[in-house]
């Protein structure tokens, strides 16, 4: 049920206003989740983490309007924490593996359909995007998938618009430059 804030604006609810958001951002933020993670069940995880986060947090956000900001620069926060936790693992397995097969380091590879959805889901871009640095990778993802302007990816990713004009201009070099190699 909407309410009134001290204001006398109508305000939607949390429930009302995330399904809202819910309904028209969805999709968009997973598949930036992906683009940033490469994997999509953590991609799924972190955008449902957004919205529990903006719903818990409803009556403290001053601008309900841009909360849709808020849930992209939680989603790249989030992505951010789940490639450290990756690196984490991979690093604790890689320490494994060289002081000798255990148990854990025996049930690590991957099952034949992960393989076959990753080689499905990896192309030459997606290859190149993915070995870029981590914020021209975020840049390059906010600018070309969702179309955000360079304030609005300032905004979400916490720096100066110089700056995210200087990662997408590297960015983009790096992959043209990896894609003509490529062909």
């Amino acid at each position: 049920m909407a309410e009134r804030d001290r204001g006398g604006e109508v305000r939607p609810s949390a429930d009302e206003a995330i399904t809202e958001l819910y309904a028209a951002h969805w999709t968009g933020l997973v598949r930036l989740a992906w683009l940033l993670l490469r994997d999509d069940l953590a991609a799924e995880e972190v955008v449902q983490d957004a919205f529990i986060a903006v719903h818990r947090r409803w009556d403290t956000i001053r601008d309900h309007q841009a909360a849709s900001a808020y849930l992209r620069r939680a989603v790249v926060n989030g992505a951010r924490s789940g490639l450290r936790h990756r690196g984490v693992e991979e690093r604790y397995v890689t320490r494994e593996q060289q002081g000798g097969p255990t148990a854990y380091a025996r049930h690590t590879e991957a099952s034949a359909e992960d393989h076959a959805l990753q080689s499905e889901s990896t192309t030459t871009m997606i290859g190149a995007l993915g070995r870029l640095p981590q914020r021209q990778r975020e840049v390059l993802t906010m600018r070309y998938y969702l179309d955000l302007s360079e304030a609005e990816i300032a905004d979400a990713l916490g720096i100066s618009a110089g700056s995210v004009k200087a990662h997408a201009h590297r960015g983009l070099a790096t992959l043209r430059d990896r894609m003509e190699a490529a062909s």
